[in-house]
Formats: structure tokens, sequence, C-alpha cells
């Protein structure tokens, strides 16, 4: 995946970092020289120094050719600005803003930003966000630890029943939509073709869900 990191603070230095050595392609933009070559030698990613609200910045940071967008600087209004320009502007298909005030994270949700807080666990949860690509995270429940996520019906669950994709307090699936009618399964519903899930999911299960979609892949 291509990525834009903002912002080269301790998270989104870490960030960066840990993106490039999964084998995603990252490039990094921040106003500071001395910011960006805290990243050291070993980054091989593209360095873009300015101001994220210039333009001709964005155009060398290629934002139209992204698939993700991460705001990391220090101000919730920035990483707000620029997740909104990435996301009505340039039509990033996927942007998360580091949100330092967490009663500040229902309006970004209701403006189609995804959040993340802490330094440790953001850089975690960022990683996992981006790249978890065959899931459309919907809403996230509390402080993050449970995750509303949309997915279509892989072909290989076609047939099989909702319990088979549950795991008992970590995976859920809440509410089927079929063909334009959403409703709440029981744990013997069988998955039809085109069916739209809508799953809960606690962070700490996310891998074993991925796996279990691979699988059915």
């Amino acid at each position: 995946m291509k990525v834009i990191v903002v912002g080269m603070g301790r998270m989104g230095m870490g960030l960066s970092l840990s993106l490039e050595k999964k084998g995603h392609t990252v490039t990094v933009i921040d106003k500071d020289a001395e910011a960006l070559g805290g990243l050291g030698n070993n980054f091989k990613g593209t360095k873009v120094e300015g101001f994220v609200f210039d333009k001709d910045v964005l155009i060398k940071a290629k934002i139209d050719r992204v698939d993700a967008v991460v705001a990391c600087t220090g101000s919730d209004e920035i990483n707000a600005v620029i997740a909104r320009v990435a996301r009505n502007i340039y039509l990033v298909p996927r942007v998360i803003a580091r949100l330092y005030d967490p009663k500040k994270a229902d309006i970004y949700r209701r403006l189609g930003i995804q959040t993340i807080s802490t330094t440790a666990w953001g850089i975690e949860r960022a990683t996992e966000m981006i790249t978890f690509n065959s899931l459309d995270s919907v809403y996230e429940m509390g402080d993050g630890n449970v995750n509303l996520v949309r997915i279509e019906i892989p072909h290989l669950l076609v047939g099989h029943k909702v319990h088979d994709l549950s795991i008992h307090g970590e995976i859920q699936v809440v509410t089927i939509n079929r063909n334009g009618q959403a409703f709440i399964p029981m744990a013997g519903t069988i998955f039809e073709p085109e069916d739209i899930l809508y799953i809960s999911v606690v962070c700490s299960a996310t891998n074993k869900l991925k796996n279990m979609l691979d699988l059915a892949h």
C-alpha cells in the first residue's frame, strides 16, 4: 500500500518505520527538516519538507495516488483538517487522525474520520486500520477496544452459519444486510450470496477475524 504520514513526532515516526518494515510504500511530511532526519538512514521512503496545507507539498507527496493518509501532528484541529482534505478533496480511501482529546472522537467519526490516540497503542492500531483492507471499519466503541466492521460475505462462507464466524466474547455477527433489508441474525442463520455482514470485534481478536476471512476467500 501507498501511505502518507503527516507529522514526525514519536507516533508519526514510529508508524512510518513500522509500515515500511511491513513492506508498504511510505511518504512522510513535516515542516521541520530535523524531524524528517530523525527517521534515520535506514528509512527508504520519501521525505517531503513543508507545510501540509500547501497544495504543492501535497502534490509532491502524490496524495492523489495513495491508499491512506495518517495525520499525526500535535494538533487535533490540524489533524482534522488534513484528514478532511485527504478524504473530501483527494478522495483518499482510508484516512486516520491522531486525537488527543477523546471527547471529540464522535464528532470526527461523524465526519468519516477514523481516530487513534495513545502512541504505543496508536501505532499498532493505525497499522491495523491501514493494512486490514478486507474490512471496512464503520464505528469504534468506547475507547476503541471494540470495532464494528462491514464486509461482503466471502464466497466460501456462503452456506455456512453465523456461529461459524463467531467467537464468544470476541467476534460476533450483529447484523446482516440482505437484498437491502437489515436484520439481526440467529446463530443458525445461513449466509447467502451478496450478504453484507456487520461484525463487532474486540481489537485483540482482529487478527483472528482476519485469518478466518482470509481462509474463506
